[in-house]
């Protein structure tokens, strides 16, 4: 599926900065990245085994009739990873599926929250077939839903309370960070550069590739099908090739954010203002009497950032891989059947 380790890791890298300008664009855009990436999860119907994490999210958004202004900003969203899919196929295959789940991600980070993990290789649902029915309500985050609507929704798909809250939190802190944040001009952003290896010592400014010495790679690209598995200590994650992680993808789309304001967001949960926000109504949902695993661990991220780090990136990465189908080869072979990483809702007590 992939070429050489370089181009596959380059094209990963192409998708986000193609993310990163659409939000430095446009910022408003941040939060409907990511709620694709859930929609696109919570398709997975742990009882029966069907849909999961195989972009369906995306034809069910680009072909819906509603004109609400949730929606198209979903669709402008979906427009522009299928977008940066066409002109990624000269550098490998990522599938529409690990779009998704990237995009996602990079909307976390370019506000300067966490690097989530996201593991290639999904396969893609096939175009010929329709939304499959477990597709959640593309307005499930809009507070148009019942409390029990977005309950059951992940409770379906065999997520925990905590990871709920890990992932609505994530949500909300999303849209208060970027709705402080003034639109910018994609074209401030510093653009990742295509660098050769260079060397130790002061010799290790590399040397920039020439747009010929690029399109010789390029054109290696299909010559071979390649696996692409990179393994962390606990998860599975992109690794890191071109500049630093601050701003090998572009400028941030604001200067503020970070773990520390993510977590923020939740400590102030309760203070949360009707129209701050348009996930307002999170906050009555998670504080609900009727789910106080999830009111106690709001509280916990809210005091503990680095705890709430932890479970985001275990939740993201469980829900972005929730019944997916892989790739053949290695792949295949590493991820079929492998039971995930789940964070239970009754670990607690050694947090008191």
């Amino acid at each position: 599926m992939y070429g050489d380790q370089e181009l596959r890791v380059s094209a990963v890298d192409s998708l986000r900065e193609s993310v990163r300008r659409a939000l430095l664009q446009k910022p408003s855009l941040t939060p409907y990245f990511f709620e694709l990436a859930l929609l696109d999860g919570l398709s997975y119907d742990q009882t029966s085994n069907e849909g999961g994490p195989d972009g369906s999210i995306i034809k069910a958004v680009l072909s819906s009739k509603d004109t609400s202004a949730h929606t198209k900003n979903l669709q402008e969203c979906a427009a522009i990873l299928v977008e940066a899919k066409k002109n990624l196929k000269k550098l490998s295959s990522i599938t529409i599926a690990d779009a998704v789940a990237l995009a996602g991600a990079e909307a976390v980070n370019a506000l300067g929250g966490p690097v989530l993990p996201t593991q290639l290789g999904r396969m893609d649902n096939n175009p010929k077939d329709a939304v499959p029915r477990t597709m959640p309500p593309l307005n499930l985050f809009t507070g148009e839903c019942s409390d029990q609507e977005v309950l059951d929704a992940f409770i379906t798909a065999g997520l925990t309370e905590r990871e709920m809250t890990a992932l609505l939190g994530c949500l909300l802190s999303i849209d208060s960070i970027e709705k402080a944040t003034p639109e910018g001009s994609w074209k401030e952003a510093a653009k990742p550069k295509f660098r050769e290896r260079g060397k130790i010592g002061r010799m290790s400014e590399y040397k920039a590739l020439s747009d010929e010495d690029i399109e010789k790679e390029l054109a290696k690209g299909d010559e071979e099908e390649e696996s692409y598995v990179v393994e962390g200590d606990d998860d599975w994650y992109i690794a890191d090739t071109f500049g630093t992680q601050e701003d090998r993808f572009g400028k941030r789309v604001t200067e503020g954010g970070g773990l520390q304001e993510f977590s923020y967001t939740l400590k102030n949960l309760a203070k949360t203002k009707q129209g701050e926000t348009q996930y307002g109504w999170i906050k009555g949902f998670l504080l609900s009497k009727d789910l106080p695993t999830a009111a106690t661990w709001v509280t916990k991220y809210g005091s503990k950032p680095l705890i709430y780090e932890k479970d985001l990136k275990v939740a993201y990465n469980a829900l972005t891989q929730l019944g997916g189908e892989f790739t053949g080869g290695k792949y295949e072979s590493l991820l079929k059947n492998k039971k995930r990483k789940t964070l239970n809702n009754d670990e607690l007590e050694f947090l008191k």
